[in-house]
């Protein structure tokens, strides 16, 4: 190995530390042996498409389109504002989500159910009334289909945009039917179980969708305001740009984001150069670690 391809490993292990430490926290490299390390029964292996959708760097692009969508429901919108502090936390917010996610997907059988039934028990205790005085409640089965709906949205579409390698069709119909199997033990019915009924469920919640302030508020954080010191943020707009890019134009329209069909296929095109950089930093990681999921 010459000097310069050490000095380029130690440059993409440092990125990669610190990109994982934003999204997992600082003990990651703790929290990973446990989710990969922990010898018993998964539910997904390597080789299913939700596995490798949700282990991709797309996943970068994908959750920020995610947390753009997901806040076009004026009821789950209102319990981001009203109990998730992700304003005065937005670190532990993606941290605890990206914990879940990691859990539920690449964890043990019993580590996962753990996970679902902590949130299910938060999910009980967070209720209000949206900015048009309608009640709501985390648990109600409709809204827990609706945020999982933008989600698994927003990550298949991201991989297919962003990936090296994207799903044929039938992976991505059993991408949407591993995925929907948290969702309902989470309490979500009538989740889709294919790209068809996927697509078709995201539709019909068009009637409801709508921006409030608080969502023009969260869009303004997440894209213009995010909290990271200014030397991070020009690789963060490229990993925004991918997510914007992705949205369908009714979204960007609804959130009035000034990015127009043609402009969003360049801001595509900064998101495949920013995932590309994320999924560069974080394979120095993990030749780190290396760890084999113990069955």
């Amino acid at each position: 190995m010459t000097v310069i391809d050490g000095i380029g490993r130690a440059a993409q292990r440092r990125l990669g530390h610190a990109l994982r430490a934003r999204v997992a926290g600082d003990d990651a490299s703790e929290r990973a042996a446990v989710i990969w390390g922990r010898a018993g029964e998964r539910w997904f292996t390597p080789e299913d498409p939700v596995w490798r959708v949700h282990a991709d760097a797309a996943m970068f692009p994908g959750g920020v389109a995610a947390l753009l969508l997901q806040s076009l429901h004026p009821s789950a919108m209102a319990g981001v504002a009203g109990h998730s502090g992700y304003r005065g936390d937005p670190w532990g917010r993606l941290q605890r989500t990206s914990g879940f996610l990691a859990t539920t997907t690449f964890g043990t059988v019993e580590d996962a159910e753990a996970a679902i039934a902590r949130v299910r028990g938060i999910h009980e205790r967070v209720r209000g009334k949206d900015d048009d005085g309608v009640a709501y409640r985390a648990s109600d089965p409709d809204l827990l289909r609706w945020v999982h709906v933008a989600e698994a949205w927003s990550f298949l579409t991201a991989y297919q945009r962003y990936a090296a390698d994207p799903l044929t069709a039938a992976e991505s119909d059993l991408y949407v039917e591993q995925a929907a199997r948290v969702a309902r033990l989470l309490g979500a019915t009538d989740v889709p179980t294919d790209v068809a009924g996927l697509l078709a469920a995201l539709d019909g919640y068009r009637p409801v969708l709508r921006a409030t302030s608080a969502a023009q508020d969260a869009a303004s954080f997440l894209l213009l305001d995010p909290p990271l010191p200014w030397t991070a943020r020009p690789g963060y707009a490229l990993i925004a740009s991918g997510g914007v890019a992705i949205l369908p134009g009714w979204v960007r329209r609804e959130l009035r984001l000034p990015v127009p069909d043609p402009v969003a296929g360049a801001a595509g095109l900064l998101g495949l150069v920013g995932t590309r950089t994320v999924r560069w930093a974080m394979a120095g990681v993990a030749e780190e670690r290396r760890v084999t999921p113990r069955r």
